[in-house]
Protein backbone atom coordinates (compact mmCIF):
# COMPACT_ATOMS: atom_id res chain seq x y z
CA UNK A 1 0.00 0.00 0.00
CA UNK A 2 2.20 2.69 1.09
CA UNK A 3 2.25 5.29 2.94
CA UNK A 4 3.22 9.59 3.32
CA UNK A 5 3.80 12.53 5.75
CA UNK A 6 4.35 16.30 4.71
CA UNK A 7 4.68 19.26 7.67
CA UNK A 8 4.78 23.00 6.94
CA UNK A 9 6.06 25.22 9.93
CA UNK A 10 7.63 28.46 10.40
CA UNK A 11 10.95 27.09 11.42
CA UNK A 12 12.87 23.91 10.32
CA UNK A 13 10.75 21.06 9.82
CA UNK A 14 13.57 17.97 9.19
CA UNK A 15 13.37 16.15 12.54
CA UNK A 16 9.18 16.24 12.45
CA UNK A 17 9.50 15.35 8.71
CA UNK A 18 11.97 12.16 9.94
CA UNK A 19 9.45 10.75 12.41
CA UNK A 20 6.67 11.62 10.78
CA UNK A 21 7.70 9.30 7.74
CA UNK A 22 8.99 6.57 10.38
CA UNK A 23 5.39 6.60 11.85
CA UNK A 24 4.53 5.39 8.53
CA UNK A 25 6.72 2.59 8.03
CA UNK A 26 4.14 -0.14 8.82
CA UNK A 27 2.72 0.36 5.19
CA UNK A 28 5.34 -0.75 3.21
CA UNK A 29 8.73 -1.89 2.85
CA UNK A 30 10.08 -1.23 -0.67
CA UNK A 31 11.50 1.95 -0.59
CA UNK A 32 11.26 5.59 1.05
CA UNK A 33 12.04 9.12 0.08
CA UNK A 34 12.64 12.44 1.87
CA UNK A 35 12.19 15.84 0.19
CA UNK A 36 12.61 19.33 1.17
CA UNK A 37 12.31 22.77 0.13
CA UNK A 38 14.46 25.63 1.30
CA UNK A 39 13.96 29.07 -0.12
CA UNK A 40 17.63 29.49 -1.01
CA UNK A 41 18.76 25.48 -1.17
CA UNK A 42 15.76 24.87 -2.98
CA UNK A 43 14.20 21.11 -2.86
CA UNK A 44 16.70 18.83 -1.28
CA UNK A 45 16.04 14.95 -1.82
CA UNK A 46 16.70 11.18 -1.04
CA UNK A 47 15.84 7.68 -1.67
CA UNK A 48 16.75 4.28 -0.38
CA UNK A 49 15.77 0.83 -0.36
CA UNK A 50 14.34 -0.46 2.66
CA UNK A 51 14.09 -4.16 1.16
CA UNK A 52 16.92 -4.86 3.46
CA UNK A 53 16.91 -2.19 6.53
CA UNK A 54 14.59 0.23 8.37
CA UNK A 55 13.72 3.43 7.57
CA UNK A 56 15.53 5.36 10.51
CA UNK A 57 18.56 3.53 9.67
CA UNK A 58 18.83 4.75 6.48
CA UNK A 59 18.35 8.32 6.57
CA UNK A 60 19.45 9.35 10.30
CA UNK A 61 23.10 9.80 8.94
CA UNK A 62 21.88 12.21 6.30
CA UNK A 63 19.21 14.22 8.20
CA UNK A 64 21.85 17.11 8.38
CA UNK A 65 21.49 17.55 4.72
CA UNK A 66 18.35 18.40 5.09
CA UNK A 67 16.86 21.59 5.49
CA UNK A 68 13.83 23.89 5.37
CA UNK A 69 10.42 24.96 6.73
CA UNK A 70 8.36 22.36 4.32
CA UNK A 71 9.05 19.10 3.44
CA UNK A 72 7.21 15.07 2.11
CA UNK A 73 8.07 12.10 3.00
CA UNK A 74 6.83 8.54 1.92
CA UNK A 75 7.19 5.12 2.49
CA UNK A 76 6.80 3.56 -0.81
CA UNK A 77 5.83 0.09 -1.38
CA UNK A 78 5.61 0.49 -5.46
CA UNK A 79 8.51 3.07 -6.86
CA UNK A 80 11.07 5.47 -6.03
CA UNK A 81 9.59 8.63 -4.85
CA UNK A 82 9.48 11.55 -4.57
CA UNK A 83 9.54 12.45 -7.90
CA UNK A 84 10.68 16.39 -8.37
CA UNK A 85 9.20 18.26 -11.52
CA UNK A 86 9.83 21.70 -13.33
CA UNK A 87 7.31 22.76 -15.15
CA UNK A 88 4.89 25.64 -16.24
CA UNK A 89 3.23 25.23 -12.57
CA UNK A 90 6.51 25.48 -11.20
CA UNK A 91 9.34 23.57 -9.33
CA UNK A 92 7.86 20.90 -7.46
CA UNK A 93 7.92 17.83 -6.14
CA UNK A 94 5.16 14.55 -5.39
CA UNK A 95 4.46 11.56 -3.41
CA UNK A 96 1.71 9.34 -4.02
CA UNK A 97 0.26 6.09 -2.87
CA UNK A 98 -1.79 4.74 -5.72
CA UNK A 99 -2.71 1.71 -7.38
CA UNK A 100 -2.97 2.18 -11.18
CA UNK A 101 -4.20 -0.11 -13.59
CA UNK A 102 -4.14 1.34 -16.43
CA UNK A 103 -0.44 2.94 -16.48
CA UNK A 104 0.65 1.59 -19.62
CA UNK A 105 -2.88 2.69 -21.37
CA UNK A 106 -1.90 6.16 -20.13
CA UNK A 107 1.56 5.95 -20.46
CA UNK A 108 0.98 5.17 -24.56
CA UNK A 109 -1.12 7.50 -25.18
CA UNK A 110 1.34 10.72 -23.72
CA UNK A 111 4.07 9.06 -25.65
CA UNK A 112 2.08 9.38 -28.69
CA UNK A 113 1.78 13.05 -27.22
CA UNK A 114 5.43 13.30 -27.69
CA UNK A 115 5.85 13.60 -23.48
CA UNK A 116 8.63 11.57 -22.26
CA UNK A 117 9.01 9.44 -19.39
CA UNK A 118 12.05 8.98 -16.93
CA UNK A 119 12.03 7.42 -14.15
CA UNK A 120 11.81 3.76 -14.52
CA UNK A 121 12.45 1.00 -12.15
CA UNK A 122 13.03 -2.63 -12.72
CA UNK A 123 12.30 -1.54 -16.71
CA UNK A 124 8.44 -0.86 -15.05
CA UNK A 125 7.16 2.67 -15.33
CA UNK A 126 7.22 5.32 -12.44
CA UNK A 127 3.69 5.45 -11.25
CA UNK A 128 4.49 8.85 -9.41
CA UNK A 129 6.09 10.17 -12.68
CA UNK A 130 2.92 9.39 -14.39
CA UNK A 131 1.09 11.14 -12.24
CA UNK A 132 2.99 14.20 -12.48
CA UNK A 133 2.73 14.33 -16.27
CA UNK A 134 -0.67 14.27 -16.00
CA UNK A 135 -0.73 17.08 -13.52
CA UNK A 136 1.65 19.23 -16.08
CA UNK A 137 -1.17 18.85 -18.83
CA UNK A 138 -3.62 21.29 -16.24
CA UNK A 139 -3.23 24.70 -16.56
CA UNK A 140 -3.38 24.71 -12.58
CA UNK A 141 -2.84 22.06 -9.83
CA UNK A 142 -6.39 21.80 -9.23
CA UNK A 143 -6.60 21.40 -12.99
CA UNK A 144 -4.34 18.70 -13.15
CA UNK A 145 -5.31 16.47 -10.18
CA UNK A 146 -7.87 16.52 -11.55
CA UNK A 147 -7.37 14.99 -15.24
CA UNK A 148 -5.09 12.38 -12.68
CA UNK A 149 -9.09 11.73 -11.01
CA UNK A 150 -10.78 11.09 -14.31
CA UNK A 151 -7.82 9.38 -16.29
CA UNK A 152 -6.77 6.36 -13.66
CA UNK A 153 -8.38 3.32 -12.97
CA UNK A 154 -7.44 1.98 -9.64
CA UNK A 155 -6.85 4.87 -6.22
CA UNK A 156 -4.65 7.32 -6.02
CA UNK A 157 -3.62 10.26 -3.67
CA UNK A 158 -1.28 12.47 -3.13
CA UNK A 159 0.91 15.23 -1.83
CA UNK A 160 2.56 17.93 -3.13
CA UNK A 161 5.47 20.10 -2.11
CA UNK A 162 5.61 23.42 -3.82
CA UNK A 163 7.72 26.92 -3.01
CA UNK A 164 4.34 28.08 -1.67
CA UNK A 165 3.40 25.53 0.40
CA UNK A 166 1.77 21.41 0.48
CA UNK A 167 -1.14 20.16 -1.96
CA UNK A 168 -3.12 17.27 0.11
CA UNK A 169 -5.23 15.56 -2.71
CA UNK A 170 -7.17 12.60 -1.73
CA UNK A 171 -8.26 9.81 -3.77
CA UNK A 172 -11.32 10.74 -5.72
CA UNK A 173 -13.16 8.29 -4.20
CA UNK A 174 -11.57 8.13 -0.44
CA UNK A 175 -9.72 4.83 -0.99
CA UNK A 176 -7.09 5.82 1.09
CA UNK A 177 -6.76 8.26 3.78
CA UNK A 178 -5.28 12.11 4.54
CA UNK A 179 -5.31 13.53 7.88
CA UNK A 180 -4.85 16.90 8.76
CA UNK A 181 -2.70 17.45 11.75
CA UNK A 182 -2.09 21.02 14.11
CA UNK A 183 0.87 21.72 16.18
CA UNK A 184 0.69 25.40 18.27
CA UNK A 185 4.31 26.34 20.35
CA UNK A 186 4.02 28.50 22.58
CA UNK A 187 7.44 30.83 22.30
CA UNK A 188 8.82 33.57 24.31
CA UNK A 189 11.58 35.86 24.34
CA UNK A 190 12.54 38.41 27.02
CA UNK A 191 14.05 41.83 25.17
CA UNK A 192 16.56 44.10 26.69
CA UNK A 193 14.91 46.20 27.85
CA UNK A 194 13.35 43.22 30.12
CA UNK A 195 9.50 43.22 28.21
CA UNK A 196 8.75 39.25 28.27
CA UNK A 197 7.08 38.87 24.71
CA UNK A 198 4.99 35.65 23.90
CA UNK A 199 3.87 34.16 20.59
CA UNK A 200 2.65 31.35 18.84
CA UNK A 201 4.61 29.07 16.21
CA UNK A 202 2.06 26.84 14.01
CA UNK A 203 2.90 23.81 12.21
CA UNK A 204 0.44 21.73 9.62
CA UNK A 205 0.88 17.98 8.97
CA UNK A 206 -1.04 15.42 6.45
CA UNK A 207 -0.31 12.32 6.88
CA UNK A 208 -1.58 8.36 5.78
CA UNK A 209 -1.67 8.01 9.53
CA UNK A 210 -3.03 9.77 12.58
CA UNK A 211 -0.56 7.68 14.48
CA UNK A 212 2.37 10.10 13.10
CA UNK A 213 0.81 12.84 15.12
CA UNK A 214 0.60 12.14 18.99
CA UNK A 215 4.71 12.44 19.40
CA UNK A 216 5.47 15.10 17.53
CA UNK A 217 2.63 17.24 19.40
CA UNK A 218 -0.11 17.60 16.21
CA UNK A 219 -3.62 17.18 17.05
CA UNK A 220 -5.92 15.62 14.51
CA UNK A 221 -7.93 18.56 12.84
CA UNK A 222 -9.90 16.20 10.47
CA UNK A 223 -9.94 14.08 7.07
CA UNK A 224 -9.34 14.95 3.86
CA UNK A 225 -12.45 14.44 1.93
CA UNK A 226 -12.91 12.32 -1.16
CA UNK A 227 -11.10 13.89 -4.19
CA UNK A 228 -11.33 17.41 -1.99
CA UNK A 229 -7.34 19.41 -2.61
CA UNK A 230 -6.25 21.32 0.56
CA UNK A 231 -3.07 23.76 0.46
CA UNK A 232 -1.44 23.56 3.64
CA UNK A 233 1.10 27.02 4.87
CA UNK A 234 1.78 27.53 8.33
CA UNK A 235 -0.77 29.96 8.97
CA UNK A 236 -3.83 28.01 7.84
CA UNK A 237 -5.49 25.20 5.37
CA UNK A 238 -7.21 26.55 2.30
CA UNK A 239 -9.15 24.64 0.16
CA UNK A 240 -8.60 24.58 -3.07
CA UNK A 241 -11.91 21.91 -4.12
CA UNK A 242 -14.66 20.47 -2.31
CA UNK A 243 -14.70 17.10 -1.50
CA UNK A 244 -16.87 14.89 -3.79
CA UNK A 245 -20.08 12.96 -2.50
CA UNK A 246 -19.70 9.48 -2.71
CA UNK A 247 -16.69 7.88 -0.09
CA UNK A 248 -15.55 4.25 -0.87
CA UNK A 249 -12.44 4.23 2.08
CA UNK A 250 -10.88 0.83 2.44
CA UNK A 251 -12.29 -1.19 4.55
CA UNK A 252 -9.27 -3.31 5.62
CA UNK A 253 -7.53 -0.39 6.91
CA UNK A 254 -9.76 -1.21 9.97
CA UNK A 255 -8.86 -5.04 9.46
CA UNK A 256 -4.94 -5.22 8.69
CA UNK A 257 -3.47 -2.47 7.05
CA UNK A 258 -3.97 0.37 10.48
CA UNK A 259 -2.19 0.73 13.37
CA UNK A 260 -4.23 0.38 16.06
CA UNK A 261 -3.99 3.90 17.65
CA UNK A 262 -4.87 5.43 14.02
CA UNK A 263 -8.13 7.09 13.16
CA UNK A 264 -9.63 6.72 10.12
CA UNK A 265 -12.41 8.97 9.26
CA UNK A 266 -12.76 9.89 12.89
CA UNK A 267 -12.94 6.15 13.78
CA UNK A 268 -10.53 4.03 15.71
CA UNK A 269 -8.81 1.18 14.22
CA UNK A 270 -8.13 -0.73 17.78
CA UNK A 271 -11.66 -0.14 18.34
CA UNK A 272 -13.30 -1.44 15.32
CA UNK A 273 -11.14 -4.39 15.95
CA UNK A 274 -12.33 -4.81 19.29
CA UNK A 275 -16.03 -4.61 18.68
CA UNK A 276 -15.68 -6.76 15.64
CA UNK A 277 -14.13 -9.56 17.94
CA UNK A 278 -16.39 -9.22 20.42
CA UNK A 279 -19.32 -9.72 18.11
CA UNK A 280 -17.93 -13.06 17.26
CA UNK A 281 -17.22 -13.94 20.73
CA UNK A 282 -20.67 -13.13 21.67
CA UNK A 283 -21.97 -15.30 18.63
CA UNK A 284 -19.84 -18.34 18.97
CA UNK A 285 -20.13 -21.49 20.96
CA UNK A 286 -16.88 -23.45 20.83
CA UNK A 287 -15.80 -24.95 23.82
CA UNK A 288 -11.75 -23.23 24.04
CA UNK A 289 -9.42 -22.55 27.56
CA UNK A 290 -8.24 -19.28 26.50
CA UNK A 291 -8.07 -16.95 23.29
CA UNK A 292 -4.95 -15.58 21.55
CA UNK A 293 -4.11 -13.08 18.83
CA UNK A 294 -1.91 -13.31 16.37
CA UNK A 295 0.83 -10.38 16.55
CA UNK A 296 0.06 -8.26 15.68
CA UNK A 297 -3.33 -6.88 13.57
CA UNK A 298 -5.00 -9.79 15.35
CA UNK A 299 -4.61 -9.19 18.73
CA UNK A 300 -7.31 -6.43 19.13
CA UNK A 301 -9.65 -8.92 17.66
CA UNK A 302 -8.89 -11.66 19.94
CA UNK A 303 -9.27 -8.91 22.98
CA UNK A 304 -12.73 -8.60 21.66
CA UNK A 305 -13.78 -12.22 21.28
CA UNK A 306 -12.02 -12.75 24.61
CA UNK A 307 -14.90 -10.24 26.50
CA UNK A 308 -17.60 -11.34 24.01
CA UNK A 309 -17.03 -15.44 24.72
CA UNK A 310 -15.76 -15.11 28.17
CA UNK A 311 -12.88 -16.91 27.61
CA UNK A 312 -9.57 -15.59 28.82
CA UNK A 313 -7.10 -13.89 26.58
CA UNK A 314 -3.50 -15.21 26.92
CA UNK A 315 -0.58 -14.42 25.09
CA UNK A 316 0.29 -18.36 23.50
CA UNK A 317 2.23 -16.86 20.88
CA UNK A 318 4.20 -13.82 20.89
CA UNK A 319 5.88 -11.84 17.94
CA UNK A 320 9.66 -11.53 18.40
CA UNK A 321 9.72 -7.76 17.46
CA UNK A 322 13.26 -6.33 17.91
CA UNK A 323 14.19 -7.28 13.95
CA UNK A 324 11.48 -9.08 12.22
CA UNK A 325 8.97 -6.71 10.09
CA UNK A 326 5.61 -7.61 8.64
CA UNK A 327 5.86 -10.52 6.76
CA UNK A 328 3.27 -9.75 3.66
CA UNK A 329 5.24 -7.56 1.74
CA UNK A 330 8.89 -8.93 0.80
CA UNK A 331 8.17 -9.99 -2.89
CA UNK A 332 9.59 -13.37 -2.36
CA UNK A 333 6.72 -15.80 -1.19
CA UNK A 334 9.25 -18.15 0.21
CA UNK A 335 11.06 -15.31 2.24
CA UNK A 336 7.55 -14.27 3.25
CA UNK A 337 7.36 -17.53 4.84
CA UNK A 338 10.44 -17.70 6.24
CA UNK A 339 9.91 -14.41 8.10
CA UNK A 340 6.18 -15.46 9.19
CA UNK A 341 7.86 -18.47 10.96
CA UNK A 342 10.57 -16.86 12.47
CA UNK A 343 8.78 -13.77 14.12
CA UNK A 344 6.02 -15.63 15.60
CA UNK A 345 7.52 -17.88 18.68
CA UNK A 346 5.20 -20.29 20.69
CA UNK A 347 4.66 -20.24 24.44
CA UNK A 348 4.76 -23.85 24.97
CA UNK A 349 3.76 -23.24 28.47
CA UNK A 350 0.98 -21.76 27.88
CA UNK A 351 0.03 -24.28 24.63
CA UNK A 352 0.56 -27.57 26.48
CA UNK A 353 -2.96 -29.24 26.54
CA UNK A 354 -5.28 -26.44 25.64
CA UNK A 355 -8.10 -26.11 23.82
CA UNK A 356 -7.36 -22.43 22.06
CA UNK A 357 -8.93 -20.28 19.79
CA UNK A 358 -6.63 -17.73 17.67
CA UNK A 359 -8.18 -14.76 16.30
CA UNK A 360 -6.28 -13.41 12.95
CA UNK A 361 -7.06 -10.07 10.54
CA UNK A 362 -7.22 -12.32 7.61
CA UNK A 363 -6.42 -15.58 5.12
CA UNK A 364 -4.51 -14.42 1.97
CA UNK A 365 -2.71 -17.95 0.29
CA UNK A 366 -2.96 -19.46 3.93
CA UNK A 367 0.93 -20.89 4.06
CA UNK A 368 1.62 -18.65 6.97
CA UNK A 369 -1.44 -19.98 9.22
CA UNK A 370 -0.60 -23.24 7.95
CA UNK A 371 2.54 -23.14 9.17
CA UNK A 372 1.53 -21.29 12.26
CA UNK A 373 -0.63 -24.30 13.19
CA UNK A 374 1.58 -26.63 12.65
CA UNK A 375 4.10 -25.29 15.18
CA UNK A 376 0.75 -24.82 17.27
CA UNK A 377 -0.24 -28.20 18.07
CA UNK A 378 3.85 -29.40 17.65
CA UNK A 379 4.01 -27.20 21.08
CA UNK A 380 0.84 -29.09 22.68
CA UNK A 381 -2.04 -27.80 21.59
CA UNK A 382 -4.97 -29.94 21.89
CA UNK A 383 -7.38 -27.61 19.61
CA UNK A 384 -6.65 -25.13 17.50
CA UNK A 385 -9.52 -22.82 15.99
CA UNK A 386 -9.29 -19.85 13.87
CA UNK A 387 -11.47 -17.36 13.98
CA UNK A 388 -11.28 -14.66 11.12
CA UNK A 389 -11.85 -10.68 11.42
CA UNK A 390 -13.00 -10.25 8.02
CA UNK A 391 -14.76 -12.39 5.74
CA UNK A 392 -13.26 -14.87 2.96
CA UNK A 393 -11.30 -13.18 0.53
CA UNK A 394 -12.70 -13.89 -2.70
CA UNK A 395 -11.76 -11.11 -4.60
CA UNK A 396 -8.33 -9.88 -5.23
CA UNK A 397 -8.74 -6.22 -4.94
CA UNK A 398 -8.21 -3.55 -7.85
CA UNK A 399 -8.19 -0.58 -5.81
CA UNK A 400 -5.20 -0.59 -3.49
CA UNK A 401 -3.29 -3.94 -3.43
CA UNK A 402 -3.74 -5.16 0.32
CA UNK A 403 -1.22 -8.27 -1.12
CA UNK A 404 1.69 -9.06 -3.44
CA UNK A 405 -0.36 -11.10 -5.24
CA UNK A 406 0.05 -11.16 -9.23
CA UNK A 407 -3.29 -12.72 -9.59
CA UNK A 408 -6.73 -13.81 -7.77
CA UNK A 409 -5.49 -17.97 -8.06
CA UNK A 410 -3.47 -16.66 -5.39
CA UNK A 411 -6.14 -16.78 -3.13
CA UNK A 412 -6.89 -19.99 -1.13
CA UNK A 413 -10.62 -19.24 -2.03
CA UNK A 414 -10.10 -19.17 -5.44
CA UNK A 415 -8.02 -21.96 -5.54
CA UNK A 416 -10.66 -24.23 -3.87
CA UNK A 417 -13.49 -22.66 -5.70
CA UNK A 418 -11.31 -23.61 -9.28
CA UNK A 419 -11.08 -27.06 -7.85
CA UNK A 420 -14.58 -27.28 -7.17
CA UNK A 421 -16.01 -25.95 -10.09
CA UNK A 422 -13.10 -26.56 -12.89
CA UNK A 423 -12.20 -22.39 -12.96
CA UNK A 424 -11.60 -20.05 -10.51
CA UNK A 425 -14.91 -17.85 -11.21
CA UNK A 426 -17.99 -19.50 -11.11
CA UNK A 427 -20.47 -18.99 -8.60
CA UNK A 428 -18.43 -15.93 -6.57
CA UNK A 429 -21.25 -14.79 -5.49
CA UNK A 430 -22.56 -18.08 -4.10
CA UNK A 431 -19.18 -18.42 -2.67
CA UNK A 432 -18.98 -15.29 -0.92
CA UNK A 433 -22.56 -15.25 0.46
CA UNK A 434 -22.04 -16.55 4.40
CA UNK A 435 -24.82 -19.09 5.06
CA UNK A 436 -25.06 -20.37 1.45
CA UNK A 437 -23.74 -24.61 0.65
CA UNK A 438 -21.27 -22.99 -1.40
CA UNK A 439 -19.71 -20.84 1.34
CA UNK A 440 -20.07 -23.47 4.16
CA UNK A 441 -18.19 -25.83 1.95
CA UNK A 442 -15.36 -23.50 0.79
CA UNK A 443 -14.78 -22.72 4.61
CA UNK A 444 -14.75 -26.34 5.74
CA UNK A 445 -12.41 -27.20 2.52
CA UNK A 446 -10.09 -24.23 3.43
CA UNK A 447 -10.40 -25.42 7.95
CA UNK A 448 -8.65 -28.88 5.72
CA UNK A 449 -5.89 -27.93 4.34
CA UNK A 450 -4.84 -25.39 6.80
CA UNK A 451 -5.01 -28.41 9.58
CA UNK A 452 -7.58 -26.45 11.82
CA UNK A 453 -9.85 -27.56 14.62
CA UNK A 454 -12.68 -25.39 13.84
CA UNK A 455 -12.44 -21.85 11.24
CA UNK A 456 -15.04 -18.78 10.91
CA UNK A 457 -14.80 -15.97 9.24
CA UNK A 458 -16.37 -12.70 10.53
CA UNK A 459 -20.29 -11.75 8.61
CA UNK A 460 -19.55 -8.97 6.38
CA UNK A 461 -22.88 -7.29 7.83
CA UNK A 462 -20.61 -7.10 11.51
CA UNK A 463 -17.22 -5.60 10.24
CA UNK A 464 -19.49 -2.72 8.38
CA UNK A 465 -21.25 -2.52 11.84
CA UNK A 466 -18.23 -2.62 13.93
CA UNK A 467 -16.95 0.07 11.90
CA UNK A 468 -19.77 2.47 12.23
CA UNK A 469 -19.97 4.19 8.86
CA UNK A 470 -22.84 3.15 6.06
CA UNK A 471 -21.54 0.08 4.14
CA UNK A 472 -22.37 2.35 0.81
CA UNK A 473 -19.59 4.22 2.07
CA UNK A 474 -16.92 1.76 2.63
CA UNK A 475 -15.32 -0.48 -0.12
CA UNK A 476 -15.80 -4.14 0.63
CA UNK A 477 -14.91 -6.03 -3.09
CA UNK A 478 -12.36 -8.13 -1.65
CA UNK A 479 -15.35 -9.69 0.42
CA UNK A 480 -18.01 -9.85 -1.79
CA UNK A 481 -17.35 -7.93 -4.99
CA UNK A 482 -19.08 -5.14 -4.77
CA UNK A 483 -17.33 -1.81 -5.86
CA UNK A 484 -18.00 1.63 -8.02
CA UNK A 485 -16.56 3.25 -11.27
CA UNK A 486 -15.85 7.00 -10.82
CA UNK A 487 -16.04 7.12 -14.49
CA UNK A 488 -19.06 6.38 -15.02
CA UNK A 489 -21.01 10.15 -13.92
CA UNK A 490 -18.33 12.10 -11.95
CA UNK A 491 -20.75 15.20 -11.64
CA UNK A 492 -22.88 13.29 -9.04
CA UNK A 493 -19.32 13.37 -6.94
CA UNK A 494 -18.92 17.25 -6.16
CA UNK A 495 -20.01 18.89 -3.15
Amino acid sequence: MGGFFGTISTKDCVNDLFYGTDYNSHLGTKRAGLVTFDSERGFTRSIHSLERDYFRSKFEDELDDFKGCQGLGVISDTDPQPIIVNSHLGRYAVVTVAKINNLREIADELLAQRMHLSEMSANNINQTELVALLINMGNTFVDGINRVYQKIKGSCSMLILTEDGIIAARDFLGRTPIVIGKKEERCQKRLANGELVEWTLSSYAASSESTSFPNLGFKPLRDVGPGEIVRLRADGIEVLQQAFKRCQICSFLWVYYGFPASCYEGINTEAVRERNGKKMGEQDDVDADLVCGIPDSGVGMALGYADGAKVPYKRAVLKYTPTWPRSFTPGNQTRRDLVAKMKLIPNEALLRDQRVVFCDDSIVRGTQLRDNVREFFENGAKEVHVRISCPPLVYGCPFIGFTSSKSDLELITRQIIRDFEGDDKTNLDRYSEAGTPEYERMVKEIARRLGLTTLKFAKIEDLVDSIGLPKKDICTHCFDGSSYDHQQGEGEFFG
